[in-house]
């Protein structure tokens, strides 16, 4: 009895795993964490940075040195002074766009995938018509359109302009979360339909939700970035596409300033790798098979199984000897004497 018991004292008296170490932390998600907190401590770093974005400290595309680190651009400006407020400026408007946008595909794909119906099928149908019309097209129409374009006005034509691929794949999601018996459930309990999306079917999908929303705020900060170069960006303000702009429109390339035109690239590099490698690597850690505790767990069990296993074939390989031995030794005794052969051979002919 106690033999039986003991494996279930010790998973019982076993230490409970950290929360923290049941999240698959891999090697990409600590890398892209590095990039975006970097990417927004240079943002913020402009606030104290002793020299403004819009103070002249020199001339046209002035070499680093001299306490500019990055020397001058085209205005004359410190070129790490504006570098770190266009960061700031590009990092608002992709935060702003991407609640924007995320917020409108997950309102449109949870109602298109769990209403269903007709309603879906309109939904869709105005997804897909939107889909159809290039987004830069649209944007650089708006952009255009508006006579002085701010930072909140240009974030939320990009976040109007970029939810339909986030609503299709929520409406996926959310038609298969539909179909689960704690829906029928909540139906029943008399819940109403705003409380079962938020309290019912959200959850389960929160995880994606989050990955959504870190794609719109790289794909707001690149749409930015394009709008910008173009000339068509924030007015009164700093960018990392306004940088590139005017770097371009002033020769920078050809001059051979590069202080003017490569810090901000690498920055839009540096964004863009980070958002992305941080969405990829977040798939790991919001799924549970793909989770470092999971894993474990499940080679512990594998482990068992194969010790089980092993058992079982040695006793297995026990009986088989036994019974090899048993015949053995029944062979050697001979065969018995047959008494009906005798008793036939004794009788009268």
């Amino acid at each position: 009895m106690s033999t039986v018991n003991t494996p279930m004292a010790e998973e019982t008296a076993a230490p409970r795993a950290n929360t923290l170490r049941s999240f698959n932390f891999s090697g990409r998600f600590w890398v892209s964490l590095v990039l975006v907190v970097f990417v927004i401590v240079l943002g913020l770093a402009g606030l104290v940075y002793p020299t403004g974005p819009g103070e002249k400290v020199g001339s046209l595309y002035d070499a680093p040195g001299g306490g500019l680190p990055l020397g001058t651009d085209n205005f004359g400006h410190d070129v790490l002074a504006v570098l770190m407020a266009g960061t700031r400026t590009s990092l608002i408007i992709g935060l702003v766009a991407g609640v924007v946008a995320t917020t409108i595909g997950v309102t449109v794909g949870l109602l298109a995938g769990y209403v269903g119906g007709w309603f879906e099928e309109l939904l869709m149908g105005v997804t897909n018509v939107v889909l159809a019309i290039p987004a830069i097209v649209v944007l650089i129409l708006i952009s255009m359109s508006l006579p002085n374009s701010t930072i909140w006005s240009l974030a939320l034509v990009i976040g109007i302009t970029s939810w339909p691929w986030t609503a299709r794949a929520v409406r996926a999601q959310a038609s298969s979360v539909a179909t689960r018996e704690h829906i029928d459930v909540a139906r029943l309990s008399g819940a109403r339909l705003p409380g079962i999306l938020l309290k019912d079917v959200l959850p389960y999908i929160l995880s994606y939700t989050v990955m959504a929303f870190v794609l719109q705020v790289s794909g707001a900060i690149l749409a930015e970035a394009a709008l910008s170069m173009l000339g068509l960006g924030p007015s009164g303000a700093d960018s990392l596409g306004s940088q590139l702009h005017w770097s371009l429109a002033f020769q920078a390339v050809a001059s051979g300033a590069w202080w003017a035109f490569l810090p901000p690239t690498i920055v839009l590099t540096l964004v863009s790798f980070g958002f992305l490698l941080l969405q990829a690597s977040l798939d790991e850690v919001f799924n549970p098979r793909l989770r470092r505790g999971k894993r474990k767990q499940m080679k512990q069990a594998a482990a068992r199984r194969a010790a089980e296993a092993r058992q079982l074939l040695e006793r297995n390989d026990e009986a088989s000897d036994e019974t090899g031995a048993a015949d053995e030794a029944s062979d050697e005794a001979g065969p018995a004497p047959d008494h009906s052969e005798r008793s036939r051979a004794g009788e009268p002919s």
